[in-house]
């Protein structure tokens, strides 16, 4: 059959898509891959230098502080090189694909376990991380890893292989970063913050690589009308794709630049139908538990997630016929009722109101089945969605983080966040969505409130149950409610944080003069003691060195420290105990006659500056230089020394000394080291919890470490201090249980990943 016929053939419309256009896609998505690339490290290199001064900000010694300063200089005198590497190994990718999928032979899936103890701790260390990070990306990007390996592998078919081909793998992309890593001289605490900063900031944004390569071959014309039959899909209304190219790939990038590959929601009904497919139903009833984390709240009981069933939620299981399915506008509308029933005056009262989702939406129900007389029903999302809304408040709900109050108080919006959920899916996946940032607001501002007795003159717990009240009696849909509440909740805030500085920094100016004053104290007294501890010495000169001169050296140290005029007011008193001993050689008693006029001078003009009693001043100093000149007189060492008095005891400073010292205990216990590498690790602005003897708590922030007193000072959410304690003591505190490091992380985000990693275990995936 010849061409003109005007039949076409398949093969020739293959051949038509000619090599040099397929380079020149491939150049183009390379191109784009590289410069998206470079723009994430860059944000990572500057995260990393502040993750490291930060730190060094706050190292407790020199050589730790040295420790994060090399490791920062390390990295940006190597930066250029690791750039170069990674934007090399791509263009090298993009040459030679790997094959999708292809496992790398180092993985850590073919260590076996006996061969575990052979690895290197650190390189253990790495290898974890390496891992977290690949899986993490591939969980969370599998939608635009699919679509783009798929369309990609199209341009590379002329390698004879029918295996599909990714040159943007997130494994061969961290595995990279990780060899050229191995190049930097730090230790393996500093390697894991430069791991963590490039999970950070380019891990996290691998997804605009892949979205863009799609839009560039979609616009390209390559496989335009492109599905998978994944969650992605399933929940999403069927719409017809348009044939023309016009659409630029706004099917993949979905609505709001928000790829629906990351969408929450639908990786957790993959994960739910997974443990339904294989009958497992139990484990989806308490998926939900802090990790390495139990704590019990006096008062309250652990509040478990409703029970998972196999079968669907029915209503009106006595009626016969097919049942009537009640969609999401209609199923919201029905929650109302239950939303008014959580309304009371005093929302904070009474235990944590723990709803059972499942049960009260299968009343619902059967109310309705009472009215139509068939039996009714629910759609599989609608009770996905009411799964995983019962698994994040059983997170919630057993959050130690939150002040009790605070958390009964959110324990009523269950049925409000589950209709938030079922109109807007993207609650689960978007941190900027406004009723999630108004719980995350809310469980923040609560985290330093303690169970006060008088709550109800509590401003803060005033404005949190305002803003819940406001949810329970006018949330009727419209989310644009939360933003305003979110809004006006965070003026509030932002007016009690400004006080709250403001009187932190006080405090914390305050704590550090206290400190340095009695470090300087300590300073004197330690050498007043150790000069005239061992030498006999007149009673005027005693006092007038523990009274007057002593506040002189204090001033002078709190001025300049360990000075020129510190050694200078130091030098006046040896001066002065060397010229109240006897002296028979010629040559000291010279020296005497040149060294007694100054003394006196410098003596006299010191404690005027320190305002000294001038009344009395001029009495000691005529009774001193009587002494002196008595001394002066008496030749004979061996006769002055019998009439001479024995050293004073000086026990006031002597006990002074022993008090200070005391403080500064150092833990040798090897028991406690882990918990002084806690206590090291708090950071500024970090909540704990303290339990007194009496069975009460209280909760407070860390304000500023205090080297010189190896103390740390904390301060109520008002910036008054609350808790002084040394390094040693905290950790004994940790030890015993009677101090907590609590997370102030954003709520939901917590509970969410929570969720997600435990389905995810569950289901046998890879977290």
């Amino acid at each position: 059959m010849n061409k003109g016929s005007g039949v076409s053939y398949m093969h020739e419309h293959l051949n038509a898509r000619t090599s040099p256009s397929n380079e020149s896609l491939k150049q183009r998505i390379r191109n784009n891959s590289i410069s998206l690339l470079s723009d994430h490290l860059n944000a990572m290199f500057d995260g990393i230098d502040d993750s490291f001064f930060e730190l060094a900000n706050h190292a407790h010694t020199n050589n730790e502080q040295n420790r994060y300063f090399e490791a920062m200089r390390e990295v940006r005198i190597k930066r250029k090189g690791i750039e170069s590497f990674l934007q090399q190994t791509l263009e090298d990718a993009f040459e030679i694909p790997p094959e999708a999928g292809e496992k790398n032979q180092d993985s850590s899936d073919d260590i076996e376990m006996e061969d575990l103890t052979l690895v290197h701790n650190d390189a253990l260390e790495e290898s974890v991380a390496i891992e977290s990070m690949v899986s993490k990306a591939k969980a969370n990007f599998s939608g635009s890893l699919m679509q783009f390996q798929t369309r990609v592998s199209t341009l590379y078919s002329d390698r004879n292989n029918t295996k599909q081909v990714n040159p943007l793998d997130p494994e061969l992309i961290c595995r990279a970063f990780a060899e050229v890593c191995s190049g930097l001289e730090i230790e393996i605490k500093e390697k894991l913050i430069v791991f963590k900063q490039f999970d950070r900031h380019v891990m996290n944004y691998l997804v605009e690589l892949l979205d863009s390569g799609n839009n560039i071959l979609v616009k390209a014309g390559i496989l335009l009308n492109l599905k998978y039959t994944t969650t992605n899909n399933r929940s999403q209304p069927t719409r017809s794709q348009p044939s023309n190219e016009s659409n630029d790939g706004a099917e993949i990038l979905g609505n709001d630049n928000f790829p629906p590959e990351s969408d929450v929601f639908e990786q957790a009904q993959e994960l739910l139908a997974s443990l339904r497919s294989t009958g497992d139903s139990s484990q989806t009833s308490s998926p939900v538990k802090q990790g390495g984390k139990s704590h019990s709240r006096q008062g309250t009981t652990e509040q478990t997630a409703p029970s998972g069933n196999q079968g669907r939620i029915y209503g009106g299981t006595g009626y016969s016929g097919p049942p009537q399915l009640v969609e999401g506008p209609q199923l919201v509308n029905m929650l109302t009722g239950l939303q008014d029933s959580m309304i009371a005056d005093n929302l904070a009262e009474g235990p944590v109101v723990a709803v059972d989702l499942k049960a009260a939406v299968k009343g619902i129900l059967d109310e309705q089945a009472k009215t139509s007389e068939r039996p009714t029903t629910i759609s599989q999302v609608d009770e996905d969605l009411i799964n995983l809304v019962s698994m994040l408040f059983e997170f919630i709900l057993d959050d130690y983080n939150l002040s009790a109050p605070v958390q009964v108080m959110i324990s009523r919006l269950q049925i409000p966040i589950l209709k938030v959920a079922i109109r807007d899916k993207s609650f689960f996946s978007k941190p900027s969505h406004p009723a999630r940032k108004l719980l995350n607001a809310l469980a923040k501002a609560s985290i330093g409130w303690s169970d006060a007795s008088e709550k109800t003159r509590d401003k803060l717990y005033q404005q949190i149950h305002d803003v819940v009240h406001a949810i329970l009696e006018d949330f009727d849909g419209d989310i644009s409610l939360f933003e305003r509440l979110h809004e006006s909740f965070n003026n509030y805030l932002s007016r009690e944080e400004r006080k709250s500085k403001l009187v932190e920094q006080r405090t914390k100016e305050a704590e550090i003069g206290r400190v340095k004053s009695q470090k300087a104290k300590l300073v004197v007294d330690r050498i007043l003691y150790e000069k005239i501890s061992s030498t006999a010495i007149p009673q005027v000169a005693l006092d007038l060195l523990k009274s007057g001169w002593s506040r002189v050296m204090f001033l002078v140290y709190l001025k300049e420290g360990r000075g020129h005029r510190f050694s200078q007011c130091v030098k006046v008193v040896d001066e002065l105990i060397w010229c109240l001993q006897i002296h028979s050689e010629e040559e000291a008693r010279k020296r005497w006659v040149q060294v007694v006029p100054k003394l006196l001078k410098n003596l006299k003009v010191g404690l005027k500056e320190v305002a000294y009693n001038t009344g009395r001043l001029d009495e000691m100093l005529l009774d001193l230089k009587k002494q002196l000149t008595q001394t002066f007189k008496q030749q004979s060492v061996t006769a002055a020394l019998k009439d001479s008095p024995k050293p004073p005891p000086l026990t006031d400073l002597k006990a002074a000394i022993d008090a200070a010292e005391k403080k500064k205990v150092h833990v040798n216990d090897a028991s406690l080291a882990h918990y002084l590498e806690q206590i090291d690790s708090l950071e500024t602005g970090e909540w704990v919890e303290f339990k007194l003897v009496n069975g009460s708590r209280f909760r407070c922030k860390l304000s500023t470490a205090l080297e010189e007193s190896d103390s740390l000072i904390f301060v109520n959410r008002l910036g008054l201090k609350v808790v002084e304690k040394t390094r040693a003591e905290l950790a004994e505190e940790l030890n015993k249980g009677t101090m907590i490091i609590l997370e102030s992380g954003m709520l939901i985000d917590r509970a969410i990943d929570s969720v997600m990693n435990n389905l995810r275990k569950m289901s046998g995936k890879v977290a």
